[in-house]
C-alpha cells in the first residue's frame, strides 16, 4: 500500500508537470503530496503497532469475545490435532488443582498498582498494543509478591506468563522469582529459607536454609535472551523438596533437594534487575499476566479408579472456546494413562464453566469442551470413545462463589465420572 501511495503521487506529479502548472494546480499538487505522506507515515505506525501485537501473537484472544460469551467462539470438537500437541509431547507438567491465587489484573483500573499485591517499588497495570489482556508492569531494581493468605503445602504450582523486551543499546533484562519463607506475607519481612531462580542467560537455582545462600544448580537449555519479545510460560512445580521448572513445554530444572526442608513457606517473590543500580529505561521492559498458583494436583489413579469422581482444573481452553491448550497435555496424558491400564473403565465427561456470561452460553461452552476432551483422548492417546459419554452443566453447579478470581478458576473445571 506505501509504495502504491508514492507511485500514485508520482502519477498525479507527472500530469501536472505536463499539463502546465497554474497557481491552482500547485495547491493540488502540495495537498496531494501531503495525503501521500500522510498515508505512509499512517502505514509506519501501523506496522510498530503491528510488531508490538505480535510480541503477545501467541497469548492474543479475541476482545470482544472477552467482554460477553454471547459471542462464543465454535471448533470441530475435533479440532485438538496431534500436531498440536507434539512439541509437548515430553511434558509431564501437572498443574495443581484447587486454585488459591489467580491473577490477570481484569478487575484492576489501567494505571494503578493492584491491590492484592505487595512491593517495594512502583508498578501499574497496563495494555499491550490491541490487546485487551493485561499485565502488570514492573519498575526497575523493584520486588512484587502477590498477598496470600495461607502457606503452602508440601505439593503445588506456581504458573505465570512473562514478557520481556530489551531497549536498544542497554542491557539485558534479567529477573528472580522463587518461593520463600517468611515471617510474615511481606517484602519486609525476614527471610528464613528460600529457593529461587535467577533467569539472566540461563536460569540458575539459589537456596537458603539453615546455611547461607548458595548455589545449588543451573540450567543453559533455553537461554532467556531468545524469550525477549514474546509471552513465555513459566511453570514452577514443588514436590518437598523437589522443584522442577518449565519455559512454555520444556523442562530446564529438575532439583530433588533444592527446597531446604523443615520450614513453612508462604510466598511467591519476583525482582526486576535486582541489585541494579538502573534508571526503568536502562532496565528493558517486563511484564507479568495470568499468575495461578494451586494446590497439587491429586493422585488420579486413586481418585478416578477407587473413588469413582476424578475433577480436574488443569485441563486448559482459549478463552470462550473449546480448543484445548496444548498446555493441557500433562493432564490428559495422566488421564489417558489410568484408562489405557482399565480397559474395562467407562466415564462420563462433564464440562462446567464461571458465570460470566449468560446461562445459555455457558452450557452450550461447558458442553462442547466436554467433547474436546473426549476428542482429544481419543485422537491423542488412542482412548477408544465408545468408553466416554459427555454433559456439561455450564455455570449451575459451582464449585467456589464467583465473587473472586480464584473464585471463577476453581469453578472452570473437568469432572471425570466412573460408570
Amino acid at each position: 500500500m506505501r509504495n502504491f501511495n508514492v507511485v500514485a503521487g508520482m502519477m498525479i506529479l507527472g500530469l501536472l508537470v505536463v499539463g502546465g502548472l497554474s497557481w491552482s494546480s500547485a495547491q493540488v499538487l502540495e495537498r496531494m503530496t501531503e495525503k501521500v505522506k500522510e498515508k505512509v507515515e499512517n502505514k509506519v505506525d501501523e506496522k510498530v503497532d503491528e510488531t508490538i501485537e505480535e510480541a503477545l501473537e501467541a497469548k492474543k484472544a479475541d476482545s470482544a469475545a472477552t467482554a460477553s460469551k454471547a459471542k462464543v467462539a465454535t471448533t470441530n470438537p475435533g479440532s485438538t490435532a496431534k500436531d498440536e500437541f507434539k512439541s509437548f509431547s515430553k511434558f509431564d507438567f501437572v498443574p495443581g488443582d484447587q486454585v488459591i491465587f489467580y491473577e490477570d489484573f481484569s478487575q484492576d483500573a489501567i494505571g494503578d498498582f493492584p491491590p492484592n499485591w505487595d512491593t517495594d517499588g512502583t508498578g501499574e497495570v497496563v495494555t499491550i498494543g490491541a490487546q485487551s489482556a493485561r499485565w502488570l508492569k514492573w519498575s526497575a531494581g523493584a520486588s512484587y509478591a502477590p498477598l496470600l493468605k495461607k502457606p503452602f503445602p508440601d505439593n503445588f504450582t506456581v504458573e505465570f506468563d512473562i514478557l520481556m523486551r530489551q531497549n536498544e543499546g542497554k542491557d539485558e533484562p534479567f529477573f528472580e522469582f522463587g518461593i520463600f519463607s517468611t515471617e510474615k506475607n511481606s517484602l519486609k519481612s525476614d527471610v528464613r529459607a528460600m529457593a529461587k531462580i535467577e533467569a539472566r542467560g540461563g536460569w540458575t537455582v539459589n537456596a537458603k536454609g539453615e546455611e547461607d545462600e548458595q548455589e545449588i544448580g543451573r540450567s543453559n537449555q533455553i537461554e532467556t535472551s531468545t524469550l525477549f519479545g514474546k509471552s513465555a510460560r513459566i511453570s514452577l512445580w514443588a514436590q518437598k523438596t523437589r522443584l522442577r521448572m518449565y519455559v512454555n513445554e520444556t523442562k530446564v530444572i529438575d532439583l530433588p533437594r533444592a527446597i531446604p526442608e523443615g520450614f513453612k513457606y508462604n510466598q511467591v517473590r519476583y525482582s526486576n534487575n535486582p541489585g541494579m543500580n538502573l534508571s526503568n529505561d536502562d532496565a528493558g521492559e517486563i511484564y507479568i499476566s495470568n499468575i495461578r498458583i494451586a494446590v497439587g494436583a491429586p493422585d488420579m489413579r486413586s481418585k478416578l479408579i477407587t473413588e469413582g469422581k476424578l475433577v480436574t482444573r488443569g485441563i486448559l481452553f482459549d478463552v470462550n472456546s473449546d480448543k484445548i491448550k496444548p498446555a493441557s497435555y500433562g493432564v490428559l496424558k495422566e488421564i489417558g494413562t489410568v484408562l489405557k491400564d482399565n480397559p474395562t473403565v467407562r466415564v462420563k465427561i462433564i464440562g462446567h464453566t464461571d458465570s460470566d456470561g449468560d446461562d445459555k452460553s455457558n452450557l452450550d461452552l461447558s458442553k462442547r469442551r466436554s467433547a474436546a476432551v473426549k476428542a482429544s483422548l481419543s485422537t491423542n492417546f488412542g482412548i477408544d470413545a465408545t468408553r466416554i459419554e459427555t454433559d456439561g452443566k455450564g455455570e449451575s453447579q459451582p464449585d467456589s462463589p464467583n465473587t473472586t478470581p480464584e473464585g471463577k478458576a476453581n469453578n472452570r473445571r473437568v469432572e471425570f465420572i466412573k460408570l
